[in-house]
């Protein structure tokens, strides 16, 4: 039995895109369409697909009502389908439930075989009911540590996600005080043009400072520099941001494994590097160089996972010092920093 596809866009021509696009592909079957966010509901109880891919800009009932009512009631993968232009509404999406975003698919091959193998991967997934409220209870659960003033101005934070990352960097951002004494760096896999909807968005749950990255810009504490997808981020050995150039066939963008491996370099026992949700092996060998220097490492633990494909890979190859939940990430970070730099660990 192949993959069912309920695909909800309130354009016939997205929508018939979409269906060209899928149906290419012998596994995915087209179980059905909607023209707005009321009828996604229905159809979604209708039908029970095995993923649904949602606009977010709809007649009658937008998409993110229609996200929330529907991993309320028939919790099912969602991937949003939409433009750039809906960046910031669309990462709300996240918030509801949404397992990941795409831009609308361009009309060519490659663009086409990226958008199936999400289609696949998301399936898969076995999403929860998702009702509101979910993340204040998450967030009480937290451990709050008092971080001692100056405790580690020497030291940085740097995060590798990709598919679930977003919500996962809402957790971890959330439950860090206003205080924290660290730069964080982040690369969170995502299309060209997403990133800054995904700041202004994560900056709404945020205590510290959130901001897209800019090429020769210092670190500052309490702030998270988050690498535009466009490009490439490092650290320099002056402890500030510079870029290099995507090439065509590099696979993930931005490069966790380039970032992650600068941090590694400049900071050495002063890295802390953290490895979240999502597909793939980027970030592994950027872990390990964070170990190799005498850094700590961090990695999500499988069971809050939307995808354990790049912690697995890291904790596998024997570098990650501690396996935690991601709701208890933010507390640990918050540990590890107020009990000072180049502190050994074990493993959890």
């Amino acid at each position: 039995m192949g993959i069912r596809v309920l695909i909800a866009d309130d354009s016939s021509l997205a929508r018939e895109l979409i269906s060209a696009l899928l149906s290419t592909d012998k596994e995915l079957i087209i179980a059905g369409e909607a023209q707005n966010g009321l009828e996604a509901v229905e159809k979604a109880r209708e039908l029970k697909p095995d993923i649904i891919t949602m606009d977010v800009e709809m007649p009658v009932m937008n998409g993110l009502e229609a996200i929330e009512r529907i991993m309320a009631t028939n919790a099912c993968p969602i991937l949003v389908v939409t433009t750039r232009a809906d960046a910031n509404t669309a990462y709300a999406a996240i918030s509801k439930g949404a397992l990941d975003l795409v831009v609308k698919p361009d009309v060519n091959l490659e663009g086409a075989y990226e958008f199936i193998q999400k289609i696949k991967m998301l399936s898969k997934i076995k999403v929860i009911t998702h009702l509101s409220g979910k993340r204040a209870v998450n967030q009480e659960k937290k451990v709050k540590t008092t971080i001692p003033a100056g405790a580690a101005a020497s030291r940085i934070v740097a995060i590798a996600s990709s598919t679930g990352g977003p919500e996962a960097l809402s957790v971890i951002l959330s439950g860090l005080p206003s205080s924290f004494p660290c730069p964080i760096v982040i690369a969170q896999h995502n299309s060209d043009g997403f990133i800054p909807g995904m700041v202004e968005w994560l900056k709404r749950v945020s205590k510290i400072a959130i901001k897209v990255a800019e090429e020769g810009e210092p670190l500052l504490p309490a702030t998270a520099y988050v690498s535009p997808s466009e490009r490439h981020m490092e650290i320099t050995e002056r402890r500030r941001v510079a870029f290099q150039e995507r090439h065509p066939k590099d696979i993930y963008r931005p490069s966790c494994d380039l970032l992650l491996s600068s941090v590694a370099r400049v900071y050495q026992s002063k890295a802390i590097g953290v490895i979240l949700t999502g597909m793939g092996s980027d970030g592994a060998r950027g872990m390990r160089e964070i170990k190799s220097a005498g850094g700590t490492t961090m990695a999500q633990d499988e069971k809050t996972c939307i995808v354990y494909g790049m912690p697995k890979v890291a904790i596998e190859s024997g570098c990650i010092d501690r396996i935690l939940s991601l709701e208890e990430i933010s507390g640990e970070l918050a540990m590890v920093v107020a009990r000072g730099a180049g502190e050994a660990a074990g493993p959890r």
